[in-house]
Protein backbone atom coordinates (compact mmCIF):
# COMPACT_ATOMS: atom_id res chain seq x y z
CA UNK A 1 0.00 0.00 0.00
CA UNK A 2 1.34 3.27 -0.51
CA UNK A 3 1.46 6.33 1.69
CA UNK A 4 -0.04 8.74 -1.09
CA UNK A 5 -3.52 9.92 -1.12
CA UNK A 6 -5.58 9.62 -4.67
CA UNK A 7 -7.12 13.05 -4.38
CA UNK A 8 -10.74 11.43 -3.71
CA UNK A 9 -9.60 9.72 -0.98
CA UNK A 10 -8.30 12.65 0.44
CA UNK A 11 -11.68 14.27 0.72
CA UNK A 12 -13.25 11.28 1.87
CA UNK A 13 -11.32 10.86 4.64
CA UNK A 14 -11.19 14.37 5.14
CA UNK A 15 -15.12 13.97 5.75
CA UNK A 16 -14.96 11.34 7.67
CA UNK A 17 -13.00 13.21 10.45
CA UNK A 18 -14.84 16.27 10.15
CA UNK A 19 -17.90 14.57 10.43
CA UNK A 20 -16.97 11.73 13.39
CA UNK A 21 -13.87 13.06 15.33
CA UNK A 22 -15.43 14.88 18.19
CA UNK A 23 -17.75 11.83 18.41
CA UNK A 24 -15.05 9.24 18.51
CA UNK A 25 -13.13 11.11 20.69
CA UNK A 26 -15.33 11.23 23.30
CA UNK A 27 -16.68 7.87 22.96
CA UNK A 28 -12.44 7.16 23.23
CA UNK A 29 -12.31 9.03 26.37
CA UNK A 30 -14.46 7.40 28.02
CA UNK A 31 -12.95 4.02 27.23
CA UNK A 32 -9.46 4.76 28.07
CA UNK A 33 -9.37 7.66 30.39
CA UNK A 34 -6.80 9.64 29.08
CA UNK A 35 -6.88 12.72 26.24
CA UNK A 36 -3.76 12.21 25.15
CA UNK A 37 -4.33 8.45 24.23
CA UNK A 38 -7.92 9.14 23.38
CA UNK A 39 -6.46 11.26 20.80
CA UNK A 40 -4.17 8.52 19.56
CA UNK A 41 -6.70 5.77 19.67
CA UNK A 42 -8.82 8.38 17.28
CA UNK A 43 -5.86 8.77 14.96
CA UNK A 44 -5.41 5.01 14.65
CA UNK A 45 -9.36 4.44 13.74
CA UNK A 46 -8.92 6.99 11.20
CA UNK A 47 -5.58 5.88 9.29
CA UNK A 48 -7.00 1.86 10.09
CA UNK A 49 -10.51 3.65 8.54
CA UNK A 50 -8.67 4.61 5.58
CA UNK A 51 -6.22 1.76 4.86
CA UNK A 52 -9.68 -0.20 4.90
CA UNK A 53 -12.43 2.28 2.88
CA UNK A 54 -12.07 0.44 -0.45
CA UNK A 55 -13.30 -2.59 1.34
CA UNK A 56 -15.99 -1.28 2.69
CA UNK A 57 -19.34 -2.75 2.10
CA UNK A 58 -21.39 -0.81 3.70
CA UNK A 59 -23.32 -3.26 5.53
CA UNK A 60 -23.44 -1.26 8.71
CA UNK A 61 -23.32 2.60 8.78
CA UNK A 62 -19.93 4.31 8.60
CA UNK A 63 -20.77 5.98 11.93
CA UNK A 64 -21.12 2.11 13.35
CA UNK A 65 -18.12 0.80 11.56
CA UNK A 66 -16.14 3.60 13.12
CA UNK A 67 -17.33 2.64 16.12
CA UNK A 68 -16.54 -0.55 15.78
CA UNK A 69 -12.66 0.05 14.68
CA UNK A 70 -12.62 2.87 17.69
CA UNK A 71 -13.72 0.56 20.50
CA UNK A 72 -11.15 -2.41 18.91
CA UNK A 73 -8.14 0.24 18.87
CA UNK A 74 -8.97 0.61 22.24
CA UNK A 75 -9.24 -2.46 23.66
CA UNK A 76 -5.91 -2.93 22.20
CA UNK A 77 -4.12 -0.31 23.19
CA UNK A 78 -5.46 -1.59 27.00
CA UNK A 79 -4.05 -5.04 26.51
CA UNK A 80 -0.53 -3.61 25.85
CA UNK A 81 1.86 -3.97 28.50
CA UNK A 82 2.33 -0.07 29.63
CA UNK A 83 -1.52 0.31 29.89
CA UNK A 84 -1.49 -1.65 33.60
CA UNK A 85 1.30 1.02 34.70
CA UNK A 86 -0.76 3.85 33.52
CA UNK A 87 -2.78 5.91 35.86
CA UNK A 88 -6.70 6.02 34.87
CA UNK A 89 -8.27 7.69 37.51
CA UNK A 90 -10.46 10.56 36.37
CA UNK A 91 -11.57 13.53 38.14
CA UNK A 92 -14.75 15.57 36.75
CA UNK A 93 -12.53 18.59 35.96
CA UNK A 94 -10.65 16.11 33.41
CA UNK A 95 -14.11 15.03 31.51
CA UNK A 96 -13.99 16.76 28.03
CA UNK A 97 -17.25 18.50 27.48
CA UNK A 98 -19.14 20.01 24.48
CA UNK A 99 -20.54 23.16 24.37
CA UNK A 100 -23.77 22.59 26.22
CA UNK A 101 -24.05 23.39 29.62
CA UNK A 102 -22.94 20.59 33.00
CA UNK A 103 -25.06 20.00 35.86
CA UNK A 104 -23.62 18.18 38.65
CA UNK A 105 -25.73 15.47 37.90
CA UNK A 106 -24.59 14.97 34.51
CA UNK A 107 -21.07 14.68 35.92
CA UNK A 108 -22.09 12.49 38.71
CA UNK A 109 -23.48 10.09 36.02
CA UNK A 110 -19.96 10.47 33.59
CA UNK A 111 -18.17 9.74 36.64
CA UNK A 112 -20.64 6.51 37.19
CA UNK A 113 -20.61 5.31 33.69
CA UNK A 114 -16.95 5.88 33.86
CA UNK A 115 -16.72 3.51 36.97
CA UNK A 116 -18.07 0.48 34.97
CA UNK A 117 -16.53 -2.27 33.71
CA UNK A 118 -15.35 -1.93 29.88
CA UNK A 119 -18.45 -4.10 28.46
CA UNK A 120 -20.72 -2.62 30.04
CA UNK A 121 -19.65 0.95 29.68
CA UNK A 122 -19.48 0.50 25.60
CA UNK A 123 -22.92 -0.77 25.96
CA UNK A 124 -23.86 2.20 27.66
CA UNK A 125 -21.70 4.90 25.80
CA UNK A 126 -23.53 3.45 22.30
CA UNK A 127 -27.13 3.54 23.80
CA UNK A 128 -27.22 7.03 25.49
CA UNK A 129 -24.46 9.03 23.92
CA UNK A 130 -24.68 7.61 20.52
CA UNK A 131 -28.08 7.28 20.01
CA UNK A 132 -27.48 3.62 18.64
CA UNK A 133 -30.37 1.06 19.22
CA UNK A 134 -29.77 -2.37 20.45
CA UNK A 135 -29.46 -3.79 16.93
CA UNK A 136 -27.28 -1.16 16.02
CA UNK A 137 -25.15 -2.24 19.25
CA UNK A 138 -24.81 -5.74 18.47
CA UNK A 139 -23.13 -5.32 15.18
CA UNK A 140 -20.96 -2.66 16.37
CA UNK A 141 -19.52 -4.68 19.34
CA UNK A 142 -20.00 -7.91 16.69
CA UNK A 143 -22.22 -9.53 19.30
CA UNK A 144 -25.91 -11.66 19.44
CA UNK A 145 -28.58 -8.65 20.06
CA UNK A 146 -29.84 -11.01 22.86
CA UNK A 147 -25.55 -10.63 24.18
CA UNK A 148 -26.20 -6.51 24.08
CA UNK A 149 -29.32 -6.31 25.21
CA UNK A 150 -28.77 -8.29 28.05
CA UNK A 151 -25.55 -6.38 28.70
CA UNK A 152 -27.36 -2.86 28.51
CA UNK A 153 -29.83 -4.11 30.98
CA UNK A 154 -26.78 -5.43 33.43
CA UNK A 155 -25.12 -2.02 32.50
CA UNK A 156 -28.59 -0.29 33.82
CA UNK A 157 -28.89 -2.25 36.95
CA UNK A 158 -25.33 -1.35 37.78
CA UNK A 159 -25.34 2.11 37.13
CA UNK A 160 -28.75 2.45 39.31
CA UNK A 161 -27.10 1.17 42.16
CA UNK A 162 -24.12 3.13 42.13
CA UNK A 163 -26.45 6.14 41.48
CA UNK A 164 -28.93 5.49 44.60
CA UNK A 165 -26.19 4.67 46.62
CA UNK A 166 -24.37 7.83 46.43
CA UNK A 167 -27.70 9.28 47.12
CA UNK A 168 -28.17 6.94 50.28
CA UNK A 169 -24.92 8.43 51.57
CA UNK A 170 -25.30 11.69 51.05
CA UNK A 171 -28.92 11.40 52.52
CA UNK A 172 -27.16 10.40 55.76
CA UNK A 173 -24.16 12.85 55.92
Amino acid sequence: MTDSFAPDEAKRLTRLVQEHQRMLLRLCYVQLRDEEQARDAVQETFLKAYRALKDFRAEASVKTWLIHIALNTCRSMQRSGWWRFHDRRVTPEEIPVGEEAVCDEDIDLMCAVMQLPGRLREVIVLRYWQNMTVDEIAQTLGIAQSSASGRLKRAQEKLRGMLEGRETDEGTR
